[in-house]
């Protein structure tokens, strides 16, 4: 099945790509082999990535969750990794958010602390860039639930960020853009980084500070 894959790849019938190593991921896991049969999807995924590059996105999801199935979730980081990259290129920012944060998750279930931190991170800055600083905060909030996440170098750097944002200091967040934390995530990510921010920050400073101006009515239950 994965040489017909091949094949059909040599013909450019990309339908058919995707269907063979589908089957062929089917026969490994009535095997028992999952590692096979998540290494046939990410071959067919590679294949598309160019080409169908939201059927490779799936086949890398079902990938991703043939091993975590199997408790595998370490060797799901790199589909994780190539999924978040083919969603960013699609300029499907919010769908590469959500991947970065079940990415954080599978890191979480085999204790890999610094993958799940840089994951979380990744996803606040893809928010940002999206100039979407409530969701980015929201993102923060829920993350620094986790006592790994609240205690790393990670945590410091979107603390810094999203302070820079509330105060409107652009300058301050090209320097965070260009520190080693941020510098030592995945490709895709420093490039947002660096083009951050992306929107008026200071539209965002008035925001935040006429809603430490106006005081709670607490007859107006409008």
């Amino acid at each position: 099945m994965e040489s017909a894959g091949s094949l059909a790849k040599e013909l450019r019938n990309w339908s058919e790509v995707a269907d063979f190593y589908r089957r062929a991921s089917e026969l490994y896991i009535e095997c028992g082999r999952s590692q096979p049969a998540s290494d046939a999807l990410t071959k067919g995924a590679r294949v598309l990535e160019e080409v169908v590059p939201e059927e490779a996105i799936k086949l890398y999801t079902d990938a991703c969750a043939i091993l975590e199935e199997d408790g595998k979730e370490q060797m799901a980081f790199d589909l994780y990794r190539a999924a978040t990259s083919v969603y960013i290129k699609l300029e499907k920012f919010t769908d590469a958010a959500a991947t970065l944060l079940r990415w954080g998750l599978a890191a979480d279930k085999c204790n890999a602390t610094n993958s799940q931190c840089k994951a979380y991170l990744s996803a606040i800055i893809v928010y940002l860039y999206l100039h979407d600083s409530t969701q980015a905060e929201k993102c923060y909030n829920d993350c620094s639930q986790i006592d790994a996440f609240l205690r790393s170098d990670q945590n410091r750097c979107a603390t810094k960020l999203l302070s820079a944002y509330a105060e409107g200091d652009v300058e301050e967040i090209k320097h965070i853009a260009q520190s080693s934390t941020i510098t030592h995530l995945d490709h895709v990510i420093i490039r947002l980084a660096r083009k951050l921010p992306t929107g008026d920050v200071a539209a965002l400073e008035n925001n935040a500070s006429k809603e430490q101006e106006e005081p709670l009515d607490e007859n107006d239950l409008t």
